[in-house]
């Protein structure tokens, strides 16, 4: 069961930040369209559990399962992740499952592969159109014994950057921008 040991942060000097991360890797400039489903009862959301679907640059898709963090103050989570060849029918189908959507917005990212004590990272500068701010994403995909130890390979990259702890977040993409739009819209979901 892969596990994705990652740590995401509030990053104050973007421009610094990205300046860093292009002096250790190719930068790779995505844009991620990002849908998550659920039961009408919100079971998954309510027990920590995430389905997305991902269309990457409108031309490449990505189905995810998410299980519940394991360590929560990383929020780092066991995932399952699989190549779609049509988002459609993939969305047809999780919808004929039972599944709806509950949220979908668009993610701009900058992503950088690095490698830091044989571990293999990918370091991604985001920023959500609908969110203030940017944030970095440090992850590795390790086996559940590994979390620890790439974890503090994670802070130490962060570190690196000068990303402090006090910027570290678990706030999620959904959590925040459902509220940022709960807050622009009126009782009739109007802005």
């Amino acid at each position: 069961m892969p596990i994705e040991a990652e740590l995401k942060a509030v990053v104050r000097d973007p421009a610094r930040v990205r300046a860093a991360l292009r002096e250790r890797a190719d930068e790779q400039l995505n844009v991620y369209r990002d849908v998550y489903y659920d039961t009408p009862d919100r079971r998954h959301s309510r027990d920590g559990r995430e389905i997305r679907l991902r269309v990457v640059d409108g031309t490449r898709s990505l189905l995810t399962y998410k299980d519940p963090v394991v360590d929560r103050d990383s929020g780092s989570k066991p995932e399952y992740e699989t190549a779609v060849a049509d988002p459609v029918a993939m969305d047809a189908v999780l919808r004929k499952l039972g599944l709806e959507e509950v949220i979908r917005y668009e993610k701009r990212c900058a992503n950088y592969r690095l490698e830091r004590s044989g571990l293999p990272l990918l370091a991604t500068l985001v920023a959500v159109p609908e969110l203030a701010g940017t944030f970095l994403e440090v992850e590795a995909v390790v086996e559940p014994a590994a979390v620890p130890a790439a974890l503090r390979v994670v802070r130490q990259v962060l570190a690196e950057l000068g990303i402090g702890g006090e910027d570290l977040t678990t706030e999620l993409y959904t959590e925040a921008v459902r509220r940022v739009r709960s807050t622009t819209l009126d009782d009739h979901g109007r802005t």
